[in-house]
């Protein structure tokens, strides 16, 4: 029995050490998005790698997470979360339809994340 639960305990720790791993952002990131980048980093690397990229976009601050591949839409979130908007992507490769004029009138480009694992 004790070294089962050594076992389990031992187990629990390297599993949390995995979900807990510090993920290098500027620290003014919001933390809702640490969480989308953590969903990420669930999944296999993909190629070419996930990115975030912060912009300012009609006033406020957005960040953008590319899509994977292009019949995927791309996603535009504000800093609560809020999805904003699909720029691109999607079978048509115009997104939804909702921010056309990301594109032209996006401005402070900063990369936010980029995945660094290989697939």
């Amino acid at each position: 029995m004790k070294i089962y639960l050594n076992t389990l305990l031992l187990t629990t720790l390297i599993l949390l050490s995995f979900n807990c791993k510090k993920i290098e952002t500027p620290s003014n990131t919001p933390s809702c998005v640490k969480s989308k980048i953590r969903e990420i980093l669930k999944s296999p690397p993909s190629n070419p790698p996930s990115e975030v990229w912060k912009y300012q976009y009609n006033g406020e601050t957005v960040y953008y997470f590319p899509a994977k591949c292009f019949d995927i839409p791309s996603e535009l979130f504000n800093e609560k979360c809020q999805l904003s908007c699909r720029p691109d992507g999607g079978i048509m490769g115009g997104g939804d339809g909702k921010c056309v004029d990301f594109f032209n009138k996006r401005s402070n480009e900063e990369l936010v994340w980029k995945d660094s694992r290989t697939p």
